[in-house]
């Protein structure tokens, strides 16, 4: 079977892993004790992003043609590649908070919702709250004032029928 044949498979894997998602985001792990990979596994898992390392080439070549083609100049040296179907910042958020304590973790740069950033840009990135955070507080934000003007018509009310 020639070395091409062999490699189809893994670049349909990686092209069907890109297609549809949110954000991608290559990390350099050289240095990373096996407890700490182990635990960054479990949190990207748990967070539903799909974290695996892949040939450099390989990842070339099923990102050709797409918007993560952008990654091209960071896939060098041992990479991995961490991808979000679901949430844009997740990916970006928990590797940043994680190569806090892990030194040895390099975001390297990534692409969320289309548009590249390199590392400094996905270190902002991962400062940008969840979408439940968000909505949440955008929730309170509402209901106060609607709690507040409620209280006052009630209190308007109770105060002509006295």
């Amino acid at each position: 079977m020639a070395k091409v044949e062999l490699k189809q498979p893994v670049i349909a894997e990686i092209a069907e892993l890109l297609n549809g998602a949110q954000s991608a985001v290559v990390v350099d792990y050289r240095g990373l004790t096996v407890e700490q990979d182990t635990a960054l596994r479990k949190q990207l898992r748990e967070a539903g992003v799909t974290y695996k390392v892949y040939k450099n080439t390989m990842i070339r070549f099923a990102a050709k043609g797409t918007d993560f083609e952008a990654l091209d100049p960071h896939l060098e040296g041992p990479t991995a590649l961490a991808v979000s179907k679901t949430d844009a910042t997740v990916a970006a958020r928990i590797l940043a908070n994680f190569a806090k304590k892990a030194d040895a973790l390099e975001i390297k740069g990534g692409v969320v919702e289309g548009t590249y950033y390199d590392a400094k840009g996905m270190n902002v990135i991962a400062t940008i709250p969840s979408r439940e955070e968000l909505l949440g507080k955008l929730l309170g934000s509402i209901q106060s004032p609607i709690t507040n003007f409620a209280r006052v018509l009630n209190q308007i009310a109770e105060s002509k029928e006295a």
